[in-house]
Order: C-alpha cells, then sequence, then structure tokens
C-alpha cells in the first residue's frame, strides 16, 4: 500500500493539491463521530491515518483527517450524516487496491474505511445467489461459493486483497471477463448508504426484475461518488465441470494477436485470452520463469464446461495457436501448474514495477480488430516521447494494460505526454478510456476527450440528486471544476 512518507517528487503526475474542510468543521465533526461511534472506531494520529491515505494507482497520497472503522450499516449512516451537516467530504474505502486513485482522500476529511464489514451472510444455492457485506474479500467469496458447486466469475488481478466493495464501486472485472462479463452482470440488489445518512435497498433478489430505473446497475461502477453500499446481493452460476489452461509462446505481440483473431473467429468459448508482449516476457525471465528462447510474447488461454468439449476446445484453440506461428504451446497438466502458471500472471503489475523507479499502469479498451494497431502506437508514442513501455492485457475483449515506466523524476512531463497521447489513440480508435480500473482522479482531467459536455453535464447532475453537498468522493470522475465541499 502507498505510504505517504514514502513518496518523492517523481512517483506522481503533475496534479495541484485540492482544498480541504476548515479546521472548525472538522472539530465539530470529530467530537461527533466520538459521541456517536465511539473512539475505538475512529483513527486521529498520524501515524495511523497514513494507512489510508493511498491506493495501489500512480496518484500520490493524501493524508486523511480522520478515518472512520465502520463495523455496521448504522456506522455508515451515521458518518455520512454528521458528514453531510459540516460539509467535510467522505471518501469511501475497501481494501485500497484500486489502480484510478478512487480511495485517495484528495480533500483530506474522512476516510469511511469497510474493510471490517466483511460477512458472508448467505449462500442460496437453489436460487443461486449469495450476500455479502463490501468489505469481504474476493477470494473468499470465491473459495466460499465454489465448496457449494456454485461460481462467481469476476477476478481483477488483485482478487486475493480486493473487497468486493470496491469491485462495486469500479465494476471489476479481469481475465475471466472476455466469457462471463464484469461485476454488474453479477449484482442483483444493493443495501446502500445515502450522502444524508438514509439507507436504501434498490435492486431485487430475483434473476428477473424491471421495476424502475435500475439504480443498482447505476451505482455500480459510480466509484464511491453516489452511495455507500453496506451489503450486496450476487447472483451465481454453476461451477463449471472441467477446466483447461494452454500457455502459448509467441516471436511477436502480432502473432499473438493473429491467434486470438483466429479462436474467436472460430466460435471457440475461450474463457479467457491474456496476451503479455515482449518486454512483459523479459521482466518474466528475470523472475526465474524459463521460457523457450524464441519466445517475445505470450497468449494465455483458458477454456471450460463439460470434460468432453474442454478437451475438443483445447485441441482446436492449440491447432489455431500453432497456425498463427507460435513456437511452442503448453497446457497446464494439473491445477498445480495452472495455478503457477496464474500467479506469475497475477504478480506481472508488481514485476514491472521492479523495472524501473516508477510506473504507470492504464487499462483502456478498443474493438478488438484494433488491439494490435494499439500495441503499434504505444510503441510509437514511448519512442516519441523518450518513455519506455510495455502492455499486457484481456486480448479477447480488447482491454489492454498500458505502462509507461521510467527513472528520472523530470520525466513526469513526459509521462503526461505520453498519457494524452494513448487515450487520444484509443479515442480515435472507437475505443474507451478504462474498462475496469475507473476513472478517479488519475483519469478525470482526460474525461472531456471521450464524452461531450452535455454528457457529463448530465452525469454531475445524477451526482448533485444523490449528494447536494457533494460529500462523497470529491475529486473523483469529473473534471476538476471545484464544486461541493472540495
Amino acid at each position: 500500500m502507498a505510504d505517504a512518507r514514502r513518496i518523492d517528487e517523481g512517483s506522481a503526475l503533475l496534479r495541484a493539491p485540492y482544498p480541504r474542510a476548515s479546521a472548525a468543521a472538522l472539530d465539530r465533526v470529530k467530537v461527533e463521530l466520538s459521541r456517536a461511534l465511539g473512539d475505538s472506531k475512529l483513527r486521529v494520529d498520524e501515524d495511523a491515518l497514513f494507512a489510508f491515505a493511498g491506493d495501489e494507482s500512480d496518484q500520490a497520497p493524501v493524508l486523511p483527517d480522520i478515518a472512520v472503522l465502520a463495523a455496521t450499516p448504522e456506522d455508515i449512516a451515521e458518518t455520512l450524516r454528521i458528514a453531510t451537516a459540516y460539509g467535510v467530504p467522505v471518501t469511501p474505502r475497501g481494501a485500497g487496491t484500486g489502480k484510478s486513485g478512487g480511495a485517495v482522500p484528495v480533500c483530506g476529511g474522512i476516510v469511511l474505511s469497510v474493510i471490517g464489514m466483511n460477512a458472508l451472510e448467505e449462500i442460496d444455492a437453489s436460487e443461486q445467489l449469495a450476500v455479502v457485506g463490501p468489505g469481504m474479500i474476493l477470494a473468499d467469496l470465491h473459495a466460499a461459493v465454489e465448496r457449494e458447486g456454485l461460481f462467481y466469475p469476476p477476478d481483477p488481478n488483485s482478487l486475493k486483497t480486493c473487497a468486493i466493495g470496491g469491485n462495486i464501486a469500479e465494476n471489476a472485472g479481469g481475465p475471466r471477463a472476455f466469457k462471463y462479463g464484469v461485476t454488474r452482470d453479477y449484482v442483483l440488489g444493493l443495501e446502500v448508504v445515502a450522502a444524508d445518512g438514509t439507507p436504501m435497498t434498490i435492486g431485487r433478489r430475483t434473476r428477473k426484475g424491471v421495476t424502475g430505473y435500475d439504480l443498482a446497475s447505476l451505482l455500480v461502477g459510480s466509484e464511491g461518488t453516489l452511495a455507500v453500499t453496506t451489503r450486496a446481493t450476487l447472483r451465481l452460476i454453476r461451477k463449471p465441470e472441467a477446466l483447461a489452461t494452454l500457455l502459448g509462446l509467441f516471436p511477436s505481440v502480432d502473432h499473438t494477436m493473429r491467434a486470438v483473431e483466429a479462436i474467436v473467429a472460430a466460435g471457440l468459448a475461450a474463457r479467457c485470452l491474456e496476451v503479455l508482449d515482449e518486454t512483459c516476457v523479459v521482466g518474466i525471465r528475470e523472475e526465474g520463469v524459463s521460457l523457450d528462447a524464441r519466445a517475445a510474447a505470450l497468449l494465455i488461454v483458458e477454456v471450460d464446461g463439460d470434460s468432453a468439449s474442454v478437451d475438443r476446445q483445447l485441441q482446436d484453440v492449440g491447432q489455431r495457436a500453432m497456425d498463427a506461428g507460435a513456437v511452442e504451446v503448453l497446457v497446464a497438466q494439473d491445477a498445480a501448474q495452472r495455478d503457477r502458471l496464474w500467479e506469475a500472471r497475477r504478480k506481472l503489475s508488481y514485476v514491472t514495477k521492479r523495472m524501473a523507479r516508477w510506473k504507470i499502469s492504464e487499462d483502456v479498451v478498443v474493438p478488438r480488430m484494433r488491439l494490435a494497431a494499439l500495441v503499434q502506437d504505444v510503441r510509437a508514442i514511448g519512442e516519441r516521447v523518450g518513455v519506455r513501455t510495455l502492455c499486457y492485457g484481456h486480448a479477447g475483449d480488447g482491454n489492454l494494460h498500458v505502462n509507461f515506466l521510467w527513472d528520472d523524476p523530470e520525466d513526469v512531463v513526459k509521462v503526461e505526454r505520453a498519457l494524452e497521447a494513448l487515450f487520444r489513440s484509443v479515442i480515435a480508435m472507437r475505443g474507451t478510456l478504462t474498462g475496469e480500473h475507473g476513472v478517479g482522479s488519475s483519469k478525470a482531467p482526460y474525461l472531456a476527450l471521450e464524452q461531450s459536455g452535455y454528457v457529463i453535464a448530465l452525469q454531475e447532475r445524477i451526482k448533485a440528486a444523490f449528494d447536494p453537498k457533494g460529500i462523497l468522493n470529491p475529486g473523483k470522475i469529473f473534471p476538476r471544476r471545484g464544486h461541493g465541499s472540495c
């Protein structure tokens, strides 16, 4: 986790500080919170507050004034009621694994942590649903439902540490999204607290339902700017009977893209299609993973279903990989080999951090047919501005994680230019600025590249309807104009 005491001048992008709440308002809020919640649920000393200052993004940590460790929905309601009364900003926080600055309290104020609300309240096998608290760790949910023969597909790379509340806030995806979709596809209903402390139940428990506006879907992906989740009802599916994982080694990224297109065109329902470029392969080798010397790019393919169909799919995928120019195709022989393969992929973000002093990872999406062109554009941008690049990601749905790496603090200016060039290239390809990380504070300055002023203003009016005083996660999603408590 990012620590504000260890941030130096070259590690984050150039962002001016936001104004903070007044000392008088903060003093009153501390008194009121102490009365309502008790001091055991508050953190106000500087050393304790550092743990709530940052997330896993490029955004510099900001020290909050107060941290609330919520244990019940009532704790959340009281915190928001008091914050609204005094106009003090509130930053909801799960596990702090986000990549876009969503959990960074850019205006100080209160960080509202829900990580203690981690109960698995119910698994209903007959209705295929689970009811969970927002602080439940995703991997724990996976394990619990799979013991019942059920399956919850969303699987961001941080699954061992990320919390369901954060997944809902960001509409998290992951490698399996190509076949199974993202978090929004599995949220049936939510219990939330509005900015003024009013509890609400939205959505439903049933599979079907079209009563009124779909507010549950609206809140999924709203990045903590509209309400705070206290309980989620999640849709489950049956656990696939069989699973197989294949690793294709290719002489270039272009060859992997040919394989992806061939696999998709053949109608093979792979649940994952993950591509890693040349720089990623170098990093993996530096970690001690032995790969064929001819390999300069990798493709991880996973298929599932009944045993017979998985065997057929595996053969078809392997043949198409070889036809596309693979130098070698390997199949995981057991669960242990599969786990080792995915562990290497999931650690890639951390492996690449050791390749430079600083790194920024962006998750852009383009139509799948433009993915190879985007990789070429990234290379050209890096060469033009003088910043190292690497790419990996979910090739099946065109979601590429583009990374910029640098060692000199003065190169931050170059990185800013590279980011804008990347985003303009993505929009020109009819893509979108983010596929699963969210806008947060890191992409808020670029929102107008994709959305018109009317669309942005419409969303701001929705925000104002939920949060009239602008206290909930200010500084996120929308371009900065200094509204509300921030």
